[in-house]
C-alpha cells in the first residue's frame, strides 16, 4: 500500500500520478543511482588521530609540576601551618614516576617499572614519616612490608611470564601469593609490636588460599575438568 508524498491520498499500485494533486508517483527502488537524493549522513567513517605518547607525557608533567610548585609556594608564603604541601608534592612525584616512564619508554622492563613504583611509594611514605613526630614505624614496619610485597610481586610476575600458560594457573599463583603475603604481613607486625613471631588471623587466610589453590591445581591438571570450566566460563 502506497500513499502520495504530497497530499497523502491512498494510491493504486498501477497509478503513475496522484489522481488528486497530479504529483508523480516515484518508486525509489526503480530510480537510477545518480538520481537518488544525497544521503543525509556521511557514509565515510572518520578516525581521530591518537595522541602521541610524548605529548601526553609532557602534558602530565606540566600538570604535576605546576601542582607541586603551586602548593609549595602557597605553603611557603600564605598557608604556613605545618608541611601540608609535602603530601601534595610527594603524591605528584609518585604519579609522575608511575605514569611517565611507561609513556616515554614503551619497551621498559616490567621488573624495572615495578622497582620504580616501589621506590616512589617509599619516597611518598617517607615524606609522611618525616612530617610526623614518631617515624620509627617507617624503618621498622613499612620498609619490611614494602620489601615483602615487592619480592612477592616480582615472583608473581616472573611466574606468570615464564611458567603460567592459562588463566587458571595464573589464578593459582595469585592465590598463593596472597596467602604468603598475609602470613608475612602478620609476622612483620608481630615483630614490630610484640617482638614475637606467631600467626593468628593469617593462618585462616592461608588455609583458605591453600584450599583454593589445591582446587585450581586439580582443575588445571585434569583435562576434562579444565575443559568443562573453560566451556562454562568462556575462557
Amino acid at each position: 500500500m502506497s500513499y502520495c508524498v504530497n497530499c497523502g491520498v491512498e494510491l493504486d499500485p498501477s497509478l503513475t500520478r496522484c489522481p488528486l494533486c497530479n504529483t508523480p508517483v516515484i518508486n525509489p527502488n526503480e530510480m537510477e543511482p545518480n538520481l537518488l537524493p544525497p544521503f543525509p549522513y556521511p557514509q565515510k567513517r572518520g578516525q581521530v588521530d591518537a595522541v602521541k605518547r610524548t605529548d601526553l607525557a609532557l602534558l602530565i608533567s606540566v600538570v604535576l609540576i605546576g601542582t607541586a610548585l603551586t602548593c609549595g609556594l602557597l605553603n611557603l608564603f600564605i598557608y604556613r601551618f605545618g608541611h601540608w604541601s609535602f603530601y601534595v608534592i610527594g603524591a605528584c612525584a609518585v604519579l609522575w614516576i608511575f605514569c611517565i616512564p611507561m609513556l616515554l619508554y614503551s619497551r621498559l622492563s616490567i621488573y624495572l617499572s615495578i622497582l620504580l613504583d616501589a621506590l616512589a611509594s617509599a619516597l611518598y611514605i617517607g615524606i609522611i614519616a618525616y612530617d610526623l613526630p614518631d617515624s620509627t614505624w617507617y624503618i621498622g614496619l613499612f620498609v619490611p612490608v614494602l620489601l615483602l610485597a615487592l619480592a612477592l610481586l616480582l615472583a608473581f610476575v616472573y611466574t606468570v611470564r615464564k611458567i603460567c600458560r592459562s588463566i587458571l594457573s595464573t589464578a593459582t599463583a595469585f592465590v598463593i601469593v596472597c596467602g604468603l603475603f598475609c602470613v608475612g604481613l602478620e609476622l612483620l607486625i608481630r615483630r614490630f609490636f610484640d617482638a614475637r613471631l606467631y600467626i593468628t588471623w593469617s593462618s585462616i587466610v592461608l588455609s583458605c588460599c591453600t584450599i583454593i589453590a589445591a582446587a585450581l591445581i586439580t582443575v588445571t591438571v585434569r583435562s576434562r575438568l579444565r575443559e568443562a570450566v573453560r566451556r562454562r566460563m568462556h575462557l
